[in-house]
């Protein structure tokens, strides 16, 4: 007997809670809004890699097309993101005992603008910032780049849901 009260609370407790939208299983709120519009992210580094913009915008629109109801637009979206690559560095992390680096890290600095056209108080201007470390003998070309920008785009664009509807 108690088990089906209990599965018939945890059924009608799931019911309200998705049904008025008071939670949301991808962590996210977008409130009243239904579209998105996110502007490419041009380069602005001293050192460019060329596949960087393009990969972070797409990846960007990706998470937000997956984890919200949002329709993605080009134009007047009711969620507005702008900005731009501001920094792509490979510093020497730790050194050997022969004075040279045993790791390296690559270093990807976002600035980021978001409106959010129904709720004022939401907009942000932010930088975000992560960092992928790999051996100092590899080069950052090939599976080694396409590692480290994998780590370092998935961390900064979950950052900027997380800040932007998550309200993490």
């Amino acid at each position: 007997m108690k088990k089906k009260i209990f599965i018939a609370f945890l059924i009608i407790s799931t019911i309200f809670l998705v049904g008025c939208g008071a939670y949301s299983f991808t962590g996210g709120n977008t409130g009243d809004a239904k579209t998105l519009q996110v502007d490419f992210f041009p380069n602005q580094a001293p050192l460019v890699e060329p596949v960087l913009t393009q990969r972070f915008t797409n990846d960007l629109q990706d998470l937000f097309t997956r984890q919200t109801n949002l329709t993605l637009t080009n134009a007047n979206g009711d969620l507005y993101f702008s900005g731009e690559i501001t920094d792509y560095r490979v510093t020497p992390m730790s050194g050997t005992s022969d004075q040279t680096a045993a790791q390296n890290r690559l270093t990807v600095t976002v600035n980021v603008r978001f409106v959010n056209k129904l709720n004022e108080k939401d907009d942000f201007e932010k930088t975000f910032s992560f960092y992928s470390d790999f051996a100092a003998n590899a080069q950052l070309t090939g599976g080694v780049l396409d590692n480290a920008l994998d780590e370092i785009v998935e961390r900064i664009t979950q950052d900027i849901f997380n800040a932007s509807v998550a309200k993490w």
